[in-house]
């Protein structure tokens, strides 16, 4: 199996930043990158069309529950992956499932050998193991396959996560014996991205870090953080990955966050992101933008007459006003709900791309710092 290609094209020199390229048989990912979550096979509100175009997104994700459940791997494998069945001939990820896992703690049962829980829709029993895991990614056919893991809170007392560690560990040497045990199902390759574990511990992170880079896999992955910690404990732990995970592969921390949290984790020596943040909080009315956050909903909105995000050059920021879009939000008019998750999703990409430009002038903490106050900020 050929190693999945990473290339760091610049460092910067006052903060531990990365640009680089990510190389799959799907295609070039450059990085830092925002990878929109798609988790049922749809970045919800959006079309395929629309995420390679205004959106300019390089990478969705997939998730293994839910894509497990519905539509199922067997019409799946029939549509060719879910590359074909989706339409979207850019590289993927899927998440291994674990995090669901940790989600439906009052449905489920942790084993050595994997994950009895049940089925959110219909009350059906399963389980995970990280074989099976491994088989039904496979059967999804993502360019990255994230291990099985087992994702503990975040206020876990340390003989728990020292436990849960270890049995992450386990489980993922039991998904590379899998992997290579299984062929790719498409005509490309699959690649297996170990997840550190360790909660808030210092030592069990490095332990976890250690462990999985030597693995020599073709990218590592930082989970459990961003689940209820504060920010700077999530900042410190995610400073003490990178500082113990390969400098020459990529670095992916998972379910990461708010834009200041990514511009944060980028000058940490984060290369990839991705969360539901901006979709989801859209949804609900909250609109990222070049100026600051917005709740849309607010009725100091109704007579703004300029377009969403003057900074954004794409169809959606400026074409349509502050005040139509809030008029669909009070109508209930579904084209409100994709209009703000376009809007959120351009502006994360955009500042991913942003992020890169500066890496590479030399001149990216200065920016950081000053693009952070100003997006923060509520208007």
């Amino acid at each position: 199996m050929p190693a999945l290609q990473f290339e760091l094209h610049h460092s910067d020199i006052s903060t531990k930043a990365r640009a680089g390229k990510i190389t799959t048989d799907h295609g070039e990912i450059f990085t830092p990158v925002f990878m929109p979550v798609g988790t049922a096979g749809s970045v919800k509100a959006i079309t395929q069309q629309q995420l390679l175009g205004e959106i300019k997104a390089q990478i969705i994700l997939g998730n293994t529950y839910h894509l497990y459940l519905r539509p199922g791997t067997a019409i799946l494998e029939s549509a060719g992956g879910l590359h074909k069945f989706t339409g979207w001939d850019k590289p993927t990820l899927t998440d291994s499932g674990g995090y669901q896992v940790f989600s439906l703690a009052a449905n489920r049962k942790i084993t050595e050998e994997g994950v009895l829980f049940q089925n959110h829709i219909d009350g059906s029993r399963h389980l995970f193991t990280p074989e099976n895991v491994t088989d039904i990614q496979r059967s999804i056919g993502a360019d990255i396959m994230m291990a099985f893991d087992e994702c503990p809170p975040h206020d876990g007392e340390y003989n728990y996560v020292k436990e849960s560690m270890e049995l992450t560990h386990r489980w993922l040497d039991r998904c590379i014996k899998r992997m290579n045990e299984t062929q790719d199902k498409y005509e490309y390759t699959q690649h297996l991205f170990p997840i550190v574990q360790g909660g808030i511990f210092a030592d069990l992170r490095k332990q976890s870090c250690e462990y999985i880079s030597s693995k020599e896999a073709a990218g590592n992955a930082i989970g459990g953080l961003s689940v209820g910690e504060t920010e700077d404990v999530m900042y410190a732990f995610t400073a003490q990955c990178c500082e113990n995970l390969p400098v020459n592969k990529p670095r992916y921390l998972m379910g990461v966050g708010t834009p200041w949290n990514i511009l944060e984790c980028i000058g940490l020596g984060i290369d990839m992101f991705d969360c539901v943040m901006p979709t989801r909080n859209g949804r609900n009315g909250m609109i990222f933008t070049t100026q600051g956050v917005i709740n849309i909903k607010n009725k100091k909105w109704a007579t703004d007459f300029s377009v969403i995000d003057e900074g954004l050059q794409n169809e959606t920021s400026n074409f349509y006003t502050k005040a139509y879009l809030r008029h669909l939000f009070a109508a209930n008019e579904i084209l409100g709900l994709q209009m703000a998750s376009i809007q959120n999703l351009c502006f994360y990409t955009w500042l991913e791309r942003e992020a890169r430009k500066h890496i590479i002038a030399g001149d990216f903490n200065a920016w950081k710092t000053s693009t952070a106050e100003i997006i923060k900020q509520r208007l």
